[in-house]
């Protein structure tokens, strides 16, 4: 009874590790932060297009964001790997144009960041906004996402405005430029801290003496 005591213990010391109750956006290190409500890592720099050099404002078509997105690999020096699987976010058919949360913009807008619709991101925010850099918030250009809206008459693709929360169409011809945000699918590996590795390896402490203990009395 003794060492099932003590091994319900270190199940409970495990459960409270840090990462056992997360909020919704997680800084991996690297440039990365992970969503776990949508599961999909966002790149930190919202405008890596015009960080890397791809573009000098960051602004491009649908048809360039699409390629540059698609042809992106990202060297993630924390974990000596490299993530080539990008895209542009996805966007729902929200006709109210504000307030579009299954969109994964308007999820990251108004539920991580906890922008409000027609409010500047930059002045009506929470601490997640402090994750990212360059959050583009001009008032003449959003965000593409890779979900078409119409095909007809004209090629017309859901984007978002990071300035106010604002989904909208816009057509996808070669003059209309707006910011491209790099997401993927899934997590990148956490990264434990220090003070994790020391409660885990007294957890696992624990669960050893208790199994010793355990058979210790077996066989008396």
């Amino acid at each position: 009874m003794k060492a099932r005591n003590t091994l319900t213990a270190a199940l409970i010391l495990a459960s409270a590790l840090p990462g056992a109750v997360q909020a919704a956006l997680h800084d991996r290190g690297g440039g990365f932060i992970y969503d776990d409500a949508l599961d999909v890592t966002w790149l930190q720099d919202a405008n890596y297009a015009k960080t890397s050099g791809h573009d000098a404002g960051g602004l491009m078509t649908w048809q360039d964001a699409m390629a540059w997105v698609a042809g992106l690999s990202v060297y993630d020096a924390v974990r000596n790997t490299t993530y080539d699987d990008w895209r542009l976010p996805v966007s729902d058919f929200c006709f109210n144009y504000s307030g579009c949360v299954d969109s994964e913009m308007g999820h990251l807008y108004y539920i991580d960041l906890g922008g409000v619709a027609h409010v500047d991101l930059a002045t009506t925010h929470n601490d997640n906004y402090l994750l990212f850099q360059n959050i583009q918030n001009p008032f003449d250009a959003g965000h593409w996402s890779s979900t078409v809206a119409s095909t007809y008459p004209s090629l017309t693709v859901w984007a978002f405005d990071m300035d106010n929360g604002i989904q909208s169409k816009n057509g996808a011809s070669s003059d209309a430029y707006l910011y491209a945000w790099a997401v993927r699918d899934g997590d990148v590996a956490a990264i434990p801290e220090p003070e994790t590795y020391a409660m885990m390896l007294a957890g696992l402490g624990l669960v050893a003496f208790a199994a010793g203990r355990r058979n210790h009395l077996k066989a008396r």
